[in-house]
């Protein structure tokens, strides 16, 4: 085997492995003590990590289902990138007056067409909402902050190219076109993001924007004209080309008032991956995942500070909010956040995402207390979110955070079963399908994937695709067991919905599918073809596959009856407890039942002061 190549391949599989060591210890805040507490704001709702996934490309080694057996979520459920997206359509739907919050990893791979997809659910909100960056929304897989300026002469951003090259792609070996850009950098992150708040209008446009020729960095500054909208004002730095992961959006957004408050509550959103190509190639080569720590660099601080100083002359009461969890935060990042918290002259709150688990722990911030509430996954078991409102004891200086599991059904679910129960209630009985036939449907799929699974021998072999044929072969192979079960769940949703899913059925279908078969024939010939021998027949199957997943999955993002909405969400949710409950706990370190409760994960409430309660947590 090629020496560097294989490096590459090891130290990838370590930067993947190392989300999963060193777990900190939690310290939840002590139970509850009567208080004279005031709300200060209605309901808002928290998520993170829908993570939404291109499943169509060229198979990847970072994705492959070999790695699976080893690494926590590096493959979901097939159920997940074709439904996973109505989970987030159910969460808006069902809170249309809520101001969203959503704490980053939007996308999964960072591909244009994931975003895309996701921009038609935002379509439908009625709430305002705003999104944190998260470590997967603009680098590889959450990873890697390839050169995508560079994109052709750069094997690496080729590898990201390729990521990203949905099914209807594949079959042109070339670069996709300008205007189909593959791969999603944080800066085009931060620009659709920057549009969608402004309606569209082109940020050369806005008030604020400044364009450095030189440099050919752009700073934006942006007060929102509304009152009282959500997003209040906005600061973002962009910086070009292979220096696009070091841009930020750091946000403050304005809670919606309780009656009769006599306190306004502000929240800074900021933007946990700033990261510079130097500190990513270092992280890499000593087996870190750059993207697993959360940093946030001198400028963000000095952008957010007169918001604190603001804050502080009108009796503001600020919370803070990021992606990565706080001890998932670099030390120097952590310092510059602590001076914006120590501009605060009340009790300190930080809301994070990133751990796909969900917890309440205290940490020590230059002496005072700091209380965290981490959210939920979209996108792995436990699904859930936060319904959050903020109480405040003024004689006490006590800040309260209310914040109710969701989705529940009339108090907030107290075990995992309750919590299921509650997304069965929500999504599974308004689909008209026997929850059993769905169980026992589901549990077959999830099954048959993990036994579909190589070896990681089998993932270093494949890892010299370039050189050996029959090396890509098995990764096609790898490739086609995945599209195979994405190919079955589309054609039972299809049977399932029956009339409810016509319109699935895509105007265009492969070439070798027999006229007038439809989807469910289309899906049945490709199935029946069969799979290895020479490489570049199995290659053109597996794009004729890509090419009607990629097909069917644009026509359901044009879906939004009630039914398919809740059928399609059932399944995701399904899947992904079925999945959890088939992990192996020595592979879910951060999401295992145990770690959850030593994090009061059920927890609905908890309050933070100004000084420490006993015991301390070191």
């Amino acid at each position: 085997m090629n020496a560097s190549l294989l490096r590459g391949a090891l130290l990838a599989m370590g930067a993947i492995l190392s989300g999963c060591s060193g777990l900190p210890a939690l310290h939840p805040p002590p139970p509850e003590v009567a208080g004279r507490y005031q709300p200060l704001t209605t309901p808002i709702i928290a998520l993170g990590d829908t993570q939404e996934h291109e499943a169509t490309a060229m198979p990847m080694l970072d994705n492959d289902s070999a790695v699976d057996a080893y690494v926590e979520v590096a493959q979901r459920p097939p159920e997940q990138p074709l439904f996973g997206r109505k989970i987030f359509e159910t969460v808006l739907t069902r809170h249309p007056d809520m101001p969203l919050l959503h704490l980053g990893d939007l996308l999964d791979v960072s591909c244009h067409s994931e975003a895309q997809r996701l921009q038609k659910v935002f379509e439908l909100a009625r709430q305002p909402g705003a999104i944190l960056p998260g470590n997967h929304d603009g680098l590889l897989f959450g990873i890697f902050n390839y050169n995508v300026a560079d994109i052709v002469r750069d094997p690496d951003s080729a590898r990201w190219d390729r990521a990203c090259r949905r099914g209807l792609w594949l079959s042109d070996e070339r670069q996709a076109p300008p205007d189909q850009r593959t791969a999603f950098s944080k800066d085009d992150f931060i620009d659709s993001y920057l549009d969608g708040l402004v309606r569209g209008r082109s940020r050369s446009r806005l008030q604020g924007f400044v364009f450095n020729q030189e440099t050919r960095d752009g700073h934006f500054s942006w007060q929102n004209p509304l009152p009282g909208a959500f997003v209040e004002a906005v600061e973002a730095h962009l910086t070009p080309e292979n220096r696009y992961a070091s841009s930020f959006v750091v946000q403050k957004l304005r809670l919606p008032a309780a009656p009769g408050a006599k306190r306004q509550v502000k929240l800074i959103g900021l933007d946990t991956n700033q990261l510079s190509v130097l500190v990513g190639t270092l992280d890499v080569l000593r087996g870190e995942s750059p993207g697993d720590v959360g940093r946030v660099q001198a400028d963000q601080i000095d952008a957010a500070m007169p918001w604190m100083e603001e804050a502080r002359a009108r009796g503001d009461i600020v919370v803070f909010a990021g992606h990565h969890n706080w001890r998932a935060l670099g030390g120097p990042t952590r310092q510059r956040i602590e001076s914006l918290m120590a501009r605060a002259d009340h009790p300190l709150v930080y809301l994070s995402a990133h751990t796909h688990s969900g917890f309440w722990t205290m940490h020590r911030v230059a002496g005072r207390p700091l209380l965290e509430l981490n959210v939920s996954s979209l996108s792995d078991w436990p699904i859930a979110y936060r319904q959050i409102h903020f109480e405040y004891d003024e004689a006490a200086r006590r800040l309260k955070v209310v914040a109710a599991l969701m989705p529940n059904r009339g108090t907030p679910p107290a075990s995992d079963a309750e919590l299921l129960a509650a997304w069965e209630a929500a999504t599974c009985a308004g689909d008209g399908v026997p929850d059993a036939r769905l169980k026992a449907r589901d549990l077959q799929l999830v099954s048959a994937q993990r036994a579909a699974r190589g070896s990681l021998t089998d993932w270093l072999y494949a890892s010299m695709w370039k050189y050996c044929d029959g090396c890509q072969a098995l990764m096609y192979e790898h490739g086609h067991r995945y599209l195979d079960l994405l190919l079955r769940e589309i054609r039972q949703a299809r049977i399932d919905l029956g009339a409810d899913s016509d319109g699935l059925e895509p105007r265009r279908l492969p070439a070798s599918c027999p006229p007038g078969g439809g989807l469910v024939g289309c899906v049945e010939t490709l199935l029946a073809a069969p799979v290895g021998g020479a490489l570049k027949p199995s290659v053109a199957l597996f794009r004729e596959k890509a090419e009607l997943v990629d097909r069917v999955n644009t026509r359901m993002d044009q879906l939004h009856n009630p039914r398919v909405r809740a059928y399609m969400s059932c399944r995701a949710v399904l899947a992904a407890k079925e999945d959890f409950e088939l992990t192996p706990e020595r592979f879910k370190p951060k999401r295992n039942l145990a770690r959850r409760l030593a994090g009061d994960y059920f927890r609905s409430e908890a309050s933070v002061g100004m000084d420490w309660e006993t015991p301390q947590p070191q």
